[in-house]
């Protein structure tokens, strides 16, 4: 029995597959019926060209309908998915190009998808094993070169009927997508609840205010970054009403920092469900459905995901097993053996705890680790009480090479104050070696594509902060 995961997906397509797949902002609609058409069409051309099971096919373009069409269709004919950030360089496609070694590589989807129009749709999905290769992210490789993580049929399956379970998606559902879809929050955990449950999709090439506002008079769920949130409570136009037929708010890709958590409940009523995951295991944790959600926590591990903190303390770092947990990195046999432990736990390198009730807080990346004087700093401990003084929008804080204590806290603070005063209160509320030796101002932090603030580029820019 095949288990390609297009079959999974394609069994929730709606029995009527002319009921709207994407909604887009021009008012016209592609139905679930031209996605799947199209999706076979481009497989029955990926064959004919020589494509085979497992090869590697690999896309660099925006976000576009015909992105998917091709996604589906790469599956379908048993290949494996190579999304690019369309923001990436010559240089850093030459990187994934030459490691990958993609048979094909798409950068007109449009183009790509009325080529394929000559061919008649395949008719059965290529069979493939669980265990098979579907699709390869890439890391942001914030240290060293991007690693190419190999997700399975299985895990990609595994992992969305388990959200479409969790989140209670449904028919009736209609989901607002703004988010990029190079990237597993976009491609796999938005996409996959809503083609599981044969429900339209508000299809925004990327997000903007306007149009976030008046999708959401017509969606029911809607999926982001805490930048999307910050950004929506930054416009005076979202008010209660604006999220009044919205039943679920979900965040993730970046922490969410519990001042919007309550500023966006105090403004809607609706208590956003913070998630955790990663390129490696798709998503890991999540926030109940029904039950109560709290500030700052990623919420229980999914079912059949096994959790632990490693080290044996109460905060370590996290290790996670189980059917969504990817086999490794591609051509990196060394790197995966070093990522895993004996008993076949993944490490993730994020630091945190899971309290009596088996919720999990995240502290941090074990890389953002400060060491002072001896002493272990967490910056999300920092951070938490910086972000509630009067004129701190949002901090960061990061080690940086210091004469005497080997690192020096440092905060990066958007916002306006004075540096004296900030340190003298954190030091009121934190023990003094966890409390920053210098607090910088700007305008804004530096953030990859999902919205997470890049601190391995503030380490580089502030390295001699305590040298000059």
């Amino acid at each position: 029995m095949s288990e390609n995961l297009y079959d999974l997906l394609a069994g929730g397509f709606p029995a009527d597959r002319s009921k709207p797949c994407f909604l887009l902002g021009d008012g016209s609609a592609i139905s679930y019926g031209e996605l799947e058409a199209a999706a076979g069409r481009i497989a029955a051309r990926l064959l004919a060209e020589g494509v085979g099971p497992g090869d590697r096919v690999a896309l660099q373009a925006e976000k576009s309908p015909e992105v998917i069409m091709i996604y589906l269709g790469v599956l379908k004919a048993g290949a494996v998915f190579l999304p690019l950030n369309a923001a990436y360089t010559a240089a850093e496609v030459d990187y994934f190009l030459g490691d990958a070694e993609p048979k094909v590589f798409v950068t007109d989807p449009p183009a790509f998808v009325r080529d394929a129009a000559a061919h008649a749709p395949l008719a059965q999905a290529v069979p493939r094993a669980a265990s098979d290769l579907a699709s390869l992210i890439y890391t942001s490789g914030t240290t060293g070169r991007s690693k190419g993580a190999m997700l399975s049929h299985g895990n990609l399956a595994t992992n969305a009927v388990a959200l479409h379970r969790a989140w209670g998606f449904g028919p009736d559902d209609v989901l607002l997508h703004a988010l990029p879809v190079f990237h597993v929050h976009g491609l796999f955990v938005a996409l996959h609840c809503a083609l599981l449950s044969g429900c339209p999709m508000v299809w925004l090439p990327k997000f903007e205010d306007a149009a976030v506002l008046a999708g959401l008079r017509r969606s029911t769920v809607m999926m982001g970054v805490p930048t999307f949130y910050t950004r929506l409570l930054a416009n005076p136009a979202f008010t209660r009403e604006a999220a009044a037929g919205v039943r679920l708010f979900i965040s993730g890709s970046a922490p969410l920092l519990p001042s919007t958590f309550a500023e966006f409940e105090a403004r809607t009523g609706r208590r956003i469900l913070e998630r955790y995951g990663m390129s490696e295991a798709v998503i890991i944790t999540t926030n109940p459905l029904e039950g109560e959600r709290l500030a700052g926590s990623v919420g229980y591990p999914l079912p059949g995901v096994e959790l632990r903190i490693g080290g044996g303390d109460e905060t370590g770092v996290i290790e996670i097993r189980g059917p969504s947990v990817f086999s490794g990195y591609w051509r990196m046999p060394d790197k995966t053996a070093q990522e895993f432990t004996a008993d076949g736990f993944f490490v993730t390198g994020d630091v945190g705890r899971q309290d009596p009730d088996g919720r999990v807080w995240i502290s941090g990346r074990a890389k953002d680790l400060i060491i002072s004087g001896g002493y272990n700093v967490y910056p999300k401990e920092v951070e938490l009480v910086l972000d509630e003084l009067p004129g701190v929008r949002e901090s960061a804080v990061i080690g940086a090479p210091h004469p005497d204590f080997g690192e020096g806290v440092v905060a990066v603070v958007i916002g306006q104050g004075d540096e004296a005063a900030l340190i003298a209160e954190a030091r009121r509320q934190l023990a003094a070696y966890k409390a920053p030796k210098r607090v910088l101002f700007v305008d804004e932090l530096p953030r990859n594509a999902m919205g997470k603030v890049q601190k391995n580029l503030l380490r580089e820019r502030y390295a001699d902060v305590f040298s000059s």
